[in-house]
């Protein structure tokens, strides 16, 4: 037998009046209305944008252009008599960019994985399990963020001048670890992790804790937890966090220039104050060197455009 819920439902199928119909009535719903409130915050926000890609515009433009011979004379936003590349090519070389971009990697990409991992572990600590100092020892990684780091430049100095540092594994020699990149490196994730374990908890906060009873259930230990359960659940939150601890740890200048003595060492954007002292006056060849220096970051916003928009909301939704 057959019932009456198995027979076939007929369904006219719309004219072609009424589908406009229905179109012009969704367009008409979701059309907004111009509003003097509207039109104030547009021309504000173009405004905004304006104010800040004019700057970055007119750099990009003078890079091109010789500056003695041309801007200086002709102005920032003269017609160019002639484009040129000369300005990037003695950028890179004098700032000496091939190493100081090796020098940048060496001292974020193990900044930036450390970082993310050991906040991932205490999030994971403070968050997935019940003990009797898990939110005062949240609250502590937290409070670090709360002193600012040139504070502690002097201190940090005198302590690396005093723990001694195999030779072998520095271009330094001093046997300590003033004037290392490991001394960056460290820096960076003491000042970072804080800041990362406050995002992540929040989110881990947001993930049931029943998936995690589940795999206990299932013969599951903690560390199988953490890595197979927790982690996989987070990586939003670590793409989001990566990209923007990338672009903080780059752009970094203040420990790069106070804690490595030796100009070979340094990161890349100490390359500008090479620029700066021999070349004072050539604002032109000082751009080039600010755009090669900023593609970088520029690229890795480019591609990870998402997780970064979603980093500066995550975990405000639950805390």
């Amino acid at each position: 037998m057959t019932s009456v819920n198995d027979a076939p439902i007929a369904v006219s199928p719309l004219s072609d009046d009424e589908f406009h119909d229905i179109q012009n009535e969704v367009a008409k719903r979701n059309k907004q209305k111009l509003t003097l409130p509207r039109v104030v915050l547009q021309g504000f926000l173009i405004t905004m944008a304006l104010i800040w890609l004019v700057p970055v515009g007119t750099a990009v433009y003078n890079s091109f252009r010789n500056y003695a011979t041309d801007t200086q004379v002709n102005g920032a936003f003269a017609p160019p008599e002639t484009l040129t590349l000369e300005n990037y090519r003695t950028a890179f070389r004098v700032g000496e960019m091939s190493s100081t971009f090796l020098n940048t990697a060496i001292i974020v990409i193990p900044a930036l994985f450390i970082t993310l991992f050991l906040s991932s572990m205490v999030a994971f600590a403070c968050t997935r399990f019940s003990w009797k100092f898990n939110i005062l020892f949240l609250v502590l990684f937290t409070a670090g963020n709360l002193m600012p780091q040139q504070v502690m430049f002097q201190p940090l100095v005198q302590f690396f001048s005093r723990v001694p540092w195999p030779d072998f594994l520095s271009a330094v020699d001093s046997g300590s670890l003033a004037g290392t990149k490991a001394s960056v490196i460290l820096v960076h994730i003491a000042f970072q992790i804080g800041f990362c374990t406050f995002v992540l908890a929040n989110y881990m906060k947001t993930i049931p804790k029943e998936l995690g009873e589940a795999a206990a259930v299932d013969g599951a230990g903690v560390a199988r937890q953490y890595f197979q359960v927790v982690l996989p659940l987070t990586r939003p939150a670590l793409a989001a966090l990566a990209t923007l601890e990338f672009t903080w740890l780059y752009n970094d200048f203040f420990w790069g220039s106070v804690l490595i003595n030796r100009g070979a060492e340094r990161p890349i954007t100490s390359s500008i104050s090479v620029l700066n002292g021999a070349y004072a006056t050539d604002f032109n060849l000082i751009a080039a060197a600010s755009i090669m220096i900023a593609l970088p970051t520029l690229i890795v916003y480019l591609a990870l455009q998402k997780q970064f928009i979603g980093g500066l909301t995550l975990g405000a939704n639950k805390g």
